[in-house]
Formats: structure tokens, C-alpha cells, sequence
């Protein structure tokens, strides 16, 4: 039995350093401005466990009147608004990752416009929830309201972090990894040299003028005839 569990402890350690060294080897693959963008995204998403909202009210247990004051996160509170705020992090760091692990697809706008409304998305629902914020608790003698706290704010700014980050990485036209099928460009083959014609055919010349400066010579002149040129005697 012990022999079992020190194999499975060795198993579990050398898994744990794999995916260590994967995520290593991915974050050395982002660009500065993928990086970036990926730590405002793991910041803003760690940043809905901070309190983001604050419920206060009254409420009569025995027959005291108790004073209510609870801060609650993102996860905290369900409504439609964290729920986007979330599927667009976990979106934004997915691409991310599969960007570092060599995934080739194409997405509208490129990669950075994407991130970049992404951003601004966020900080959208933020100012809309600033403004429509949570009902309170009306349950009998709890009588609550929903107010907003310190950690709303950092979300927005990092949501705005994030927006600058696409933008970043919008201007600095980040390549995406091609795709396998896609067909590499070919240069246009140089112009083959005139072959000299074979023995047998005639030759024609254009003997036109030389271009002169004087803008009135040559008005009511012809072009000489092409010179004609028999073939090669055998």
C-alpha cells in the first residue's frame, strides 16, 4: 500500500510539473501585448471575488431590531450581467491560451479587435450595473437594499486595462498561426527571355522615332514603316 501511494504521489508531482512547464512555455509564446491583455483578464476575473456589492438593512430577530451590513462578491449575486462578465474573461484568456498553443483560426476583425470589445463589453455591463443595481431582500421583517462597493471599481478599470491591451495588440498586428491548408503565396515567375525566333521566319523592327523635347515636331509626321528582314538563308 505504501509503495502504491508513493507511486501515485510521484505521478501526481510529475503532472503537476508538466502543466507547470506547459504554461511556462505558453507564456513565452505571447507577445508583450498578449501578456498583457492575458493579466488584465486573470486580474479582472479574480477581481469578481472582491466585494463588489453591500447589502444593508434592518431586520427584527426575537423582537431587536439587528442591523444588516453584508458585502458580497460578483459570484455573490446572480443576474445576467455577472454571468457576461464572466463567459467574456473566460473567453478572452481561452484564446489566449490556444493563441500560445499554436491554435490557427481566424476570428472577425483579427484577434486584437476582438479583446478589445471584450474590454469594453466589460466596462459596459459595469456602468450599467452601477446604475441598475441589485434588489435588496423583502422577506417579512427583512427589510434590505444593495448598494456598491470599492471592488466594482477596480473591475472596471481593469476592464478598461483589458480594452487597451486589444488595442494594443491591434496596432502592433500580432500575426495569427496559418492554417495548415491555407496556400502559401507564390512569387510571380520572373518573364522568360525572348527565345530568337526559329530559322525560317521573319523578322519585324519598329523603327518608331525617338521621343523628342520639342512638343511641335513630328505633329503631321508618320511613323516610318517597320523594316522588314528576310529570314536566314540555309
Amino acid at each position: 500500500m505504501a509503495v502504491k501511494d508513493g507511486a501515485a504521489a510521484d505521478l501526481d508531482r510529475d503532472r503537476m510539473s508538466g502543466v507547470l512547464a506547459r504554461i511556462r512555455r505558453n507564456w513565452r509564446a505571447l507577445s508583450p501585448e498578449q501578456r498583457l491583455a492575458a493579466i488584465a483578464a486573470i486580474a479582472l476575473l479574480l477581481s469578481m471575488l472582491l466585494p463588489w456589492y453591500q447589502e444593508t438593512g434592518n431586520a427584527i430577530v426575537n423582537g431587536h431590531l439587528v442591523r444588516i451590513e453584508d458585502g458580497k462578491s460578483a459570484f455573490g449575486v446572480y443576474s445576467f450581467v455577472e454571468a457576461a462578465i464572466f463567459v467574456v474573461v473566460v473567453g478572452v484568456i481561452g484564446l489566449l491560451w490556444a493563441r500560445a498553443e499554436g491554435k490557427a483560426f481566424h476570428l472577425p476583425g483579427g484577434d486584437g479587435t476582438i479583446v478589445m470589445g471584450a474590454g469594453l463589453w466589460v466596462m459596459f455591463l459595469i456602468f450599467y450595473r452601477q446604475l441598475d443595481k441589485p434588489n435588496g431582500r423583502k422577506e417579512g421583517m427583512i427589510q434590505t437594499s444593495i448598494g456598491v462597493q470599492w471592488g466594482i471599481f477596480i473591475a472596471f478599470l481593469l476592464g478598461a486595462l483589458l480594452a487597451y491591451a486589444g488595442y494594443r495588440i491591434r496596432a502592433a498586428h500580432v500575426p495569427e498561426p496559418a492554417l495548415e491548408d491555407e496556400p502559401e503565396p507564390q512569387s510571380p515567375a520572373p518573364a522568360a527571355d525572348a527565345e530568337p525566333p526559329p530559322d525560317g521566319t521573319a523578322t519585324v523592327v519598329d523603327r518608331r522615332r525617338p521621343p523628342t523635347d520639342d512638343p511641335f515636331e513630328g505633329q503631321l509626321s508618320f511613323d516610318e514603316p517597320a523594316e522588314y528582314r528576310p529570314p536566314p538563308r540555309s
